[in-house]
C-alpha cells in the first residue's frame, strides 16, 4: 500500500475513534446530566464521521485502488494528492473548532471550502488514472 493511503487510512480510523467518542458524550449526556451543549458536539460528531473518516477512507482506499500508469511512476505526480490530505485535513479541523467554539458561521464554511478543495485536487490527481476496463495505458 502506498505511503499516501496508508496516512489516509490511519487518520481516517482516528478520526472514527474521535467522531465515536463524540457520539457516545452525545448520547450519554442527557441521561448523565453532564451539561455538555449538545448543539455545540453534533457538528464536530458529523464532520469527523463523516468526512474524516468516511471520505478520507475512500479517498486513501482510491489512492492505492485505481489503475497505474505502466511507464513513469506508478500513480503520477503525487503532490496534489498530498494537497488533497492536507487540505481535507485542514477543513476538518477547522470546522470543527469553529463549530463548537461557537465561531461566525464563516470559519466553518472556510473549512468546507478547504475540504472542497481537498476533494478538486483529489480528482485532478486521479483523473488520467480513471479508464476504460481493459484499456492499455
Amino acid at each position: 500500500m502506498p505511503k499516501l493511503s496508508v496516512w489516509f487510512v490511519r487518520t481516517a480510523l482516528v478520526y472514527l475513534a474521535v467522531g465515536f467518542t463524540v457520539g457516545a458524550v452525545l448520547l450519554a449526556a442527557p441521561g448523565l446530566q453532564l451539561g455538555v451543549p449538545a448543539a455545540r458536539l453534533r457538528p464536530v460528531h458529523i464532520e469527523f464521521m463523516l468526512t474524516g473518516w468516511m471520505v478520507q477512507l475512500a479517498l486513501g482506499v482510491a489512492f492505492w485502488i485505481l489503475p497505474r500508469f505502466r511507464t513513469g511512476t506508478e500513480r503520477g505526480p503525487e503532490e496534489i494528492a498530498w494537497l488533497s490530505y492536507g487540505l481535507l485535513n485542514i477543513g476538518v479541523m477547522v470546522a470543527a473548532v469553529g463549530a463548537i467554539m461557537g465561531l461566525p458561521p464563516v470559519v466553518p464554511l472556510i473549512g468546507h471550502a478547504a475540504q472542497g478543495l481537498a476533494a478538486g485536487a483529489f480528482a485532478l490527481h486521479s483523473w488520467p488514472r480513471v479508464k476504460v476496463f481493459g484499456a492499455a495505458r
